[in-house]
């Protein structure tokens, strides 16, 4: 093979092995356990590859971003300002809650282009805030198109505990569905080979996954099926759309 040929084979194969690395919608709040000593929850939007730490992919302002409480579903889509994150556009947000209960943050974010998969992607994600100790309606549904119901709660959990949960398309589970898994990167570790990035997990035939998290942090779980429709490329034609429905879970060591 002559020297050109082998680095473009070389620059390709970089490109292809970086994409195939998962794309993670990330609502992280500053706590999963809201007290009365806190001011508020911040919440950060990204879209990114966490257990890289990136790239980041730019992510347009959502279609809808909201919560949902023992009171009903707050619109919090005006609440955004932007906050770019590595030089990419992102998203945040503070809330304070009223009274006891979980509130669950959620967001649909705008359809995006994956040009490498030639397909759309749209994620939604969402997490669980516990106020006051509540302890209540831990497992309440928003109702998106593709999401993970927690079979284990969703909070207060101590690093190595199993996570369970039913993977739900329209309300219904999701036999054998695949479910990806990182790990939000702090820095301090590097994965021995791209296997260790993104863990893969099967549902059973009943929609149900497990997963222990053996590491202090957030932990993303991303459901992957594709839609039942399609959306338009840049150059106008159809092409597949991957719709996700996503959680995010902190473990915390035990001390």
């Amino acid at each position: 093979m002559k020297k050109a040929g082998i680095v473009a084979f070389v620059l390709v194969t970089c490109v292809l092995g970086s994409a195939a690395h998962a794309h993670f919608q990330e609502i992280l709040p500053s706590t999963d356990s809201f007290s009365p000593g806190d001011a508020e929850i911040s919440l950060n939007l990204v879209f990114t590859h966490p257990m890289d730490r990136g790239p980041t992919m730019d992510m347009k302002k959502p279609v809808r971003f909201g919560v949902v409480t023992n009171s009903g579903e707050v619109d919090l889509l005006g609440s955004l300002t932007e906050a770019p994150h590595d030089g990419k556009s992102a998203w945040k947000a503070a809330y304070t809650p009223g009274e006891p209960g979980a509130y669950v943050f959620f967001v649909e974010p705008q359809p995006y282009w994956e040009p490498v998969e030639d397909k759309s992607i749209i994620h939604y994600a969402k997490v669980v805030v516990d106020a006051f100790d509540s302890g209540s309606y831990w497992d309440r549904l928003v109702g998106l198109p593709v999401e993970i119901e927690p079979l284990t709660r969703p909070y207060g959990l101590w690093t190595g505990n199993v996570f369970s949960g039913i993977v739900r398309a329209k309300g219904a589970p999701v036999p054998f569905a695949e479910i990806e898994v990182e790990w939000v990167n702090d820095g301090s570790v590097t994965p021995p080979g791209d296997a260790f990035v993104t863990q893969i997990v099967k549902a059973d035939e009943r929609g149900v996954f497990h997963y222990a998290m053996p590491r202090a942090g957030w932990w993303g779980f991303a459901a992957l099926v594709e839609a039942d429709y399609q959306l338009k490329d840049p150059s106008g034609a159809d092409k597949p759309v991957e719709l996700g429905g996503l959680i995010w879970v902190k473990a915390v060591d035990m001390k």
